[in-house]
């Protein structure tokens, strides 16, 4: 056999040597986290590279700058630009590869704006938008119930509102790849309305002159109010509720001129004045026997300041001195009863109260042997005081006699402690046991002639 030479071996070996030499393919991607390219971003390198032993990374502008992993996991860019990432991969064969992929990294979106009224937020309303994002490039704004409805301005300036109520203002910003969205809520003021409320004194509401008078303003979105009156202490007002007096008879007129520098309403109410009687009229007016006020189903204290009816348990120091009537009925016979000063309590079975007021009763004219007479026939016809200023109540032991339940009806007299004369017409007593009561009305002066 023939044989080959050494050197024709080796060269045949090298060269299958050669044709064996793995080549280095360079690949890999990257993957953004949340696809946020807004600062910081952060990139996962993923490595495809084949046939490679030795890897050079760097990365442009990122932390960190290099690696020689070959998984160099998680790189981090903090500030803005266009970045190139490079991987140049060899082998022991001498093979060699390089690829690149650049990154664009923006500055985040950062999302705001104001929404300002130029001046009040009465219909309509200019509102100012003042748009404060930043990281942005595109814009789009949407505005409920505005004119304009939308844009896609930067700034797109005052943005005018004509119903009233709540209205939202939308931005949504972007900068290509990220995109942010903000919500507000501007409120336009209702419709203007002029309105009000007329509030007598307690003690003026049965409208005889003169008569005190709080007015309640329900005006609604307005700012400045123009009142008013006839027939009143003063003949106009600029007080958002203003408190006047009526001092002449017949109908009065309020009026009352509402605005807000956009509109200006106006609306008038009458309030009818009546002649002054000085008389005050209670009626139906029920107070209990003694039994029935200490156990608190029905008192027998009055008051014809709060014009209240006053139980034991409602008695305090609060209301004390105000109770002026105090009738005690021993009884549901009603065999004894009688009419007692507030501070002259000690011989009934009430206990004493606290700055009791002195009141003067005639219980029985028809045994009192004084001047003052008023009768069934007088009570029912008074419709002022002019009977009770002509009267003169004396206390006499005749009387403040006690009397029973025979005479209906019956009138009492009475003298309060600060000189208002009255009259009680005691019209029914009615038997309920523990709880019985009598029936009455009272006629007295408002104030003492």
């Amino acid at each position: 056999m023939k044989q080959i030479p050494y050197i024709v071996l080796f060269l045949l070996g090298l060269a299958c040597t050669k044709e064996e030499a793995l080549p280095v393919v360079v690949d890999f991607d990257i993957d953004v986290f949340n696809d946020d390219f807004s600062i910081p971003v952060q990139v996962v390198i993923i490595n495809k590279t084949r046939g490679a032993e030795t890897y050079q990374w760097v990365f442009e502008g990122a932390i960190p700058a290099t690696s020689n992993d070959r998984n160099p996991g998680v790189i981090r860019y903090e500030e803005k630009g266009e970045y190139t990432i490079t991987l140049y991969a060899t082998n022991e064969d001498g093979s060699e590869g390089e690829k690149e992929i650049v990154i664009n990294i923006d500055d985040p979106v950062i999302i705001d704006f104001s929404a300002t009224p130029q001046g009040d937020n009465f219909s309509p309303v200019s509102i100012v938008i003042e748009n404060s994002t930043t990281g942005a490039s595109e814009f789009l704004w949407a505005f409920e119930g505005g004119n304009p409805s939308s844009s896609t301005l930067q700034n797109p300036g005052t943005i005018v509102f004509g119903t009233p109520g709540e209205h939202t203002i939308s931005l949504q910003a972007s900068n290509g790849l990220e995109t942010e969205v903000l919500e507000k809520t501007i409120t336009v003021a209702p419709y203007l309305e002029a309105d009000f409320e007329i509030d007598v004194a307690f003690e003026d509401d049965d409208y005889q002159a003169p008569v005190s008078v709080k007015l309640v303003n329900n005006s609604v979105s307005a700012t400045s109010y123009n009142w008013s009156f006839t027939g009143a202490n003063i003949a106009s007002s600029t007080a958002e509720e203003p408190e006047i007096v009526f001092n002449s008879i017949g109908t009065q007129t309020i009026t009352l001129t509402a605005t807000n520098g956009k509109e200006t309403k106006t609306i008038s109410k009458n309030i009818n004045i009546l002649e002054n009687t000085n008389l005050r009229i209670y009626e139906d007016i029920q107070l209990g026997i003694n039994s029935a006020h200490t156990s608190n189903s029905i008192g027998a204290f009055f008051s014809t300041l709060t014009r209240e009816v006053y139980s034991a348990a409602e008695v305090n120091e609060q209301v004390s001195s105000s109770i002026d009537i105090v009738f005690f009925g021993l009884n549901e016979n009603f065999s004894r009863n009688r009419f007692v000063s507030p501070d002259g309590l000690s011989d009934t079975t009430f206990p004493e109260i606290e700055g009791a007021q002195h009141t003067k009763f005639i219980n029985s004219q028809e045994l009192c042997n004084c001047s003052a007479s008023l009768s069934v026939v007088d009570f029912d016809a008074m419709n002022n005081d002019s009977i009770l200023q002509s009267l003169t109540i004396d206390e006499t032991p005749e009387g403040l006699q006690d009397f029973n339940g025979d005479m209906i009806p019956r009138i009492v007299l009475f003298e309060t402690q600060d000189g208002r004369k009255g009259a009680i017409k005691i019209k029914d007593y009615i038997s309920n046991g523990t709880s019985s009561y009598i029936v009455v009305d009272i006629k007295v002066q408002k104030e003492s002639r």
